[in-house]
């Protein structure tokens, strides 16, 4: 990681906008997010037993930034109740979160339900609902039991009963209470990074074991959906769909067009032409482009699975509204194969392509993390335009930084100007249903440890009570959310 750059930046709101016109719609709803080994803890409190980040931290532990893990993180599952406090204090309508299979299902499988775990998530879905809250559940959030993981993980095909089996405990358990569900968080980063040897399971296998995992986690998720449209929706009357994050790309030259269309569906439409778009299965050109490499590469088959017209049918249309975690724009660049970056988010050897930043644009702390809020918008239009979804509801975007000052004017610009685009794109017609800022407080970052926060609220990771503090954006956050509008200066405060 390079050092931080700090980034504070002006939204300068067209004079033509009324005051009407920077409010939201009344049915718009706002809410944050975590997930449960980013903040819970309690690693092995009681029978939980050991995830794939469990052993991944403990066996190579010079892999994180700074040598730490999730072991006891923001320590939620003995904090919870001041986490729903945090959510009062920012006035939001939903509050994301995620279950911790391990916690639930120390075995794996739906043998054996953890009582504690059973009661941990009881109380906290019912301590949110008793403040007005709404618990926005994720059943997968990248922390696979070490146990399934030793045979074979999401490269098996067999993952996908045993997904829909723990789904089917989970939808059993909560849903009379939860009404929004997320399936899978961004499949992306479980099979292109946990089989790019960039996140968990850390395996060099992209070639095969990355496309194995890209087929099975839709498949995975199609087969919770048909279980809840059929079993559950009919006595909950709930929503289900899965998470993609989609950073939006544009071409850095001309000539560099149709690797940016290619790259869109690499990243993209993988994991989202199959459920959304009106033809199923995989994008025509990414299908295409793959099986025409591994034909050249000698291989029999096409590394990248097939479906079977039985497949497609049962995936496509498996959603009730399009879950987008946005955070950056990146330019493409057409390189030659031994010149383009490691996937994810430097390039692609197998397109052939570099990812690089404009550098009229601000950066974050991270290098692939360019600040450019009007791709928020663009996407948003791709996706209307792609696949005619009637509803979006964006699902995480938020700033890292390694400044954990209070002070993060950076953070309040960020979210300011999202926000902003936002509010253009349901100008524009597109039915954006709320927004989730990730995160509701600093936490385990996964492999940067701790040194980056997102917080809106710090957390003082010294303190055995990890002491949560509101942040500049908390507090502009939750004046958002109770004036409903962008227009701050109505309580006193000014941002532009």
């Amino acid at each position: 990681m390079g050092f931080v750059v700090a980034v504070v930046f002006c939204i300068v709101v067209s004079e033509s906008w009324s005051l009407q016109s920077l409010t939201f719609p009344k049915e718009f709803k706002f809410g944050v997010a975590t997930a449960a080994y980013q903040v819970e803890g309690a690693w092995n409190i009681s029978d939980k037993s050991e995830s794939t980040w469990d052993r991944l931290l403990h066996t190579h532990p010079s892999l994180s930034d700074d040598g730490s893990n999730g072991d006891v993180a923001c320590d939620s599952y003995h904090l919870w109740r001041r986490d729903i406090e945090m959510a009062v204090e920012l006035g939001v309508d939903m509050y994301r979160i995620s279950i911790a299979w391990t916690r639930l299902l120390p075995n794996g499988f739906a043998n054996y339900i953890s009582e504690d775990g059973k009661r941990f998530y009881n109380n906290l879905i019912d301590g949110l609902l008793e403040k007005g809250i709404e618990p926005l559940v994720t059943i997968y959030h990248w922390d696979l039991p070490q146990s399934l993981q030793d045979l074979g993980g999401w490269a098996n095909p067999l993952v996908i009963d045993w997904y829909s089996d723990y789904a089917r405990v989970v939808f059993t358990l909560f849903g009379d209470r939860v009404k929004t569900w997320i399936t899978i968080n961004e499949a992306l980063v479980i099979c292109d990074g946990g089989y790019g040897k960039t996140w968990v399971p850390y395996i060099d296998d992209m070639a095969i074991g990355g496309y194995l995992c890209n087929k099975h986690v839709l498949l995975a998720h199609a087969k919770a959906y048909r279980m809840y449209d059929e079993e559950f929706r009919p006595l909950y009357h709930g929503k289900v769909s899965i998470s993609n994050v989609f950073f939006w790309y544009e071409p850095e030259t001309p000539e560099d067009e149709e690797a940016t269309k290619l790259t869109i569906q690499m990243w993209e439409g993988r994991y989202a032409h199959a459920v959304y778009s009106k033809a199923g299965g995989w994008p025509p050109e990414i299908e295409k482009f793959l099986a025409a490499n591994s034909k050249r590469e000698g291989y029999p088959t096409p590394r990248l699975p097939p479906f079977t017209q039985e497949e497609i049918d049962y995936v496509r249309g498996t959603y009730d509204f399009y879950s987008l975690n946005y955070y950056t724009t990146r330019l493409v660049r057409r390189v030659k194969p031994e010149e383009a970056g490691s996937w994810i988010f430097y390039g692609n050897k197998e397109l052939g392509i570099a990812i690089v930043n404009d550098p009229s644009w601000p950066m974050a702390s991270f290098d692939w993390f360019a600040i450019h809020p009007e791709g928020l918008r663009k996407v948003l239009h791709w996706i209307n335009n792609t696949y005619g979804v009637s509803n979006v509801l964006i699902t995480e975007n938020g700033l890292p930084t390694y400044d954990a000052s209070l002070y993060d004017f950076n953070r309040v610009s960020y979210i300011k100007s999202h926000l902003e685009q936002i509010l253009l794109a349901i100008k524009d017609g597109i039915n954006v249903i709320g927004y989730t800022a990730w995160a509701l407080m600093d936490n385990f970052e996964w492999l940067s440890g701790y040194t980056v926060k997102f917080g809106l609220y710090s957390v003082d990771f010294t303190s055995p009570n990890r002491t949560r503090t509101p942040r500049e954006s908390a507090r502009f956050y939750s004046s958002v959310t109770r004036t409903r509008s962008l227009n701050t200066t109505r309580h006193g405060l000014n941002y532009y």
